[in-house]
């Protein structure tokens, strides 16, 4: 049984990353350890890679290597092809030059976003261009394409360590291309032993959490599917999708409606704009008990639209 009208003061906090409340205490008690590092040097084949405060910093470091004009143009690519983009990737290139959302004779540099843990599926066709790419792999830090090589076709790499892990800050840059190398100062040794000891405790972890993620991925969209909603994306074997990617089919009349009400009780949601779909956390962090608390929290909705 779930509280229909809560008091607005007592909310919980359902976030799209698995950072809770609870892990503020968690994450303090944690002893040094530094196995991030050696797992990384693993996941990138010990190629040139830092930690950043964040995704954006990450970017923007990238960015900084290309002595680009504020004429150029960087053109932002998506796994889906739709025009929604995060401001965080369009304001980070605003600060260096101009964007935009498809191939023309100006583009500098290719920005491809594999958009919430699903991969673009052309990368080689992009290579073949001859123009310099940066992937944004922020939403795909577990995932991986069918050639197994998603994060390393770029210059660059980007990643966004909040999309999948208890933390409160971190990012990570790697490099690629050995003439492009990023610099090794981008955060304070205080910074740098919060993410390494947090980041270690949960990759050790790492199959109970690739698992449990995947439970509630299925939990949650059985129950979700009987109210008539169908996923976006096509999730394969090698996917890790970052949040619950639905398809409205007109279930809903008015999706900003259903972001405000998730609101409402608490719930961090969003419209996929320019198309008739949504998403609601999905991570390692959820019981089904809450699952079932989002489910609740639509049906409310469904029942007064």
């Amino acid at each position: 049984m779930f509280i229909v009208n809560p008091d607005p003061y007592l909310l919980p906090t359902f976030r799209i990353s698995p950072f809770a409340t609870s892990y503020l205490s968690e994450n303090e008690k944690l002893p040094f350890d530094n196995f991030a590092d050696t797992y990384l040097d693993n996941k990138f084949n010990k190629k040139q890679w830092v930690y950043t405060i964040n995704g954006r910093q990450a970017i923007e470091q990238a960015l900084k290597n290309y002595n680009l004009n504020p004429t150029d143009v960087v053109t932002i690519l998506t796994t889906s092809g739709n025009k929604y983009i995060s401001s965080c990737v369009t304001s980070s290139i605003e600060k260096f030059c101009q964007w935009n959302r498809e191939l023309s004779a100006d583009t500098k540099i290719i920005f491809v976003n594999h958009e919430f843990g699903y991969p673009f599926q052309q990368m080689e066709k992009l290579l073949a261009l001859n123009i310099p790419i940066i992937e944004d792999c922020c939403t795909t830090f577990f995932s991986n394409d069918d050639n197994n090589k998603l994060g390393k076709y770029g210059d660059y790499a980007i990643y966004s360590l909040p999309k999948f892990f208890p933390i409160q800050v971190g990012g990570i840059l790697v490099a690629n291309n050995s003439k492009l190398l990023p610099p090794t100062d981008l955060i304070n040794d205080e910074q740098k032993q919060y993410i390494q000891k947090v980041l270690s405790f949960h990759l050790k972890q790492e199959n109970n959490l690739l698992s449990k993620r995947k439970e509630n991925f299925n939990y949650a969209f059985n129950k979700f599917s009987n109210l008539g909603f169908t996923l976006r994306f096509e999730t394969k074997a090698t996917t890790v999708p970052s949040v619950l990617m639905l398809n409205n089919n007109a279930v809903v009349k008015d999706l900003n409606e259903l972001k405000v009400h998730f609101a409402n009780y608490g719930v961090q949601s969003s419209v996929f704009y320019g198309e008739e779909a949504f998403f609601i956390p999905n991570h390692q962090s959820l019981s089904f008990a809450n699952i079932d608390y989002l489910y609740n929290c639509l049906v409310q909705f469904l029942k007064n639209q």
